[in-house]
């Protein structure tokens, strides 16, 4: 009987050993889920920054003012008809 209560005891510690420390642990599954919680911060993130892309994509695409507006102020282009003031300050 003593045998049978010892070999009972060995498999508990062994499915417990497993539970705790082997591959499919709590510590992994802890482990995987921050991790999963980090990344989907993460894509909420870039996915934010995609909305606005795509906003400022169909902007461009839908409106010709914002075409002419984006070349005025980060190239510096004019229309043939203005006149270019550049205005120095001291």
């Amino acid at each position: 009987m003593k045998t049978l209560w010892a070999i009972l005891v060995v498999l508990i510690l062994l499915l417990q050993v497993r539970l705790w420390v082997g591959e499919g642990s709590f510590a992994q599954v802890w482990s995987l889920e921050k991790a999963i919680a980090e990344q989907r911060a993460e894509n909420a993130g870039l996915a934010g920054r995609n909305d606005r892309l795509y906003a400022e994509v169909r902007n461009l695409r839908n409106e010709q003012g914002a075409v002419e507006e984006r070349a005025r102020m980060n190239l510096g282009l004019i229309r043939e008809d203005e006149t270019f003031f550049l205005v120095v300050e001291n």
